[in-house]
């Protein structure tokens, strides 16, 4: 297929590997910055590997530092409204998997690179407090 592809899949893992970084560590305070830095060195690794131009290793590991900052704000907000820290990280390590199989496709893994940062923006603009369920349907 050529070095578009490789480096895409290569994108797309990296940040497969950001997303599952972000899931693991995240939930500890300085986690977020752990995360970053697991994600950039398995990006580069993966983009080192996978890829036939070095240079995507750089890319991979830009997308998987972007990848976990961006899943990291979504555990952080799942937390602060009321998530469980082991029911967040399985839905959110099983969305890392779901970012791996994605990224074989042609074009998606540069899609996964560019747009979940782009969402995760957007998450945290919209983002409210705690989850209050039901409890509003009670007043009346």
């Amino acid at each position: 297929m050529g070095d578009w592809y490789t480096i895409g899949v290569a994108l797309g893992l990296g940040a497969a590997a950001g997303i599952l970084a972000a899931a693991l560590l995240s939930s500890v305070p300085a986690g977020r910055v752990a995360a970053a830095i697991v994600a950039a060195a398995g990006g580069a690794a993966i983009g080192w590997f996978v890829a036939d131009p070095r240079w995507a290793a750089i890319l991979a590991a830009a997308a998987g530092a972007a990848a976990a900052v961006a899943a990291g704000d979504v555990v952080r907000g799942t937390l602060r409204r009321g998530g469980t820290r082991g029911g967040t990280g399985v839905l959110v390590a099983a969305a890392a998997l779901a970012a791996a199989a994605l990224a074989v496709l042609p074009v998606v893994g540069y899609l996964e690179a560019l747009v979940l940062p782009l969402l995760a923006v957007r998450l945290r603009r919209r983002a409210g407090e705690r989850y209050e369920g039901l409890r509003i349907l009670a007043r009346d």
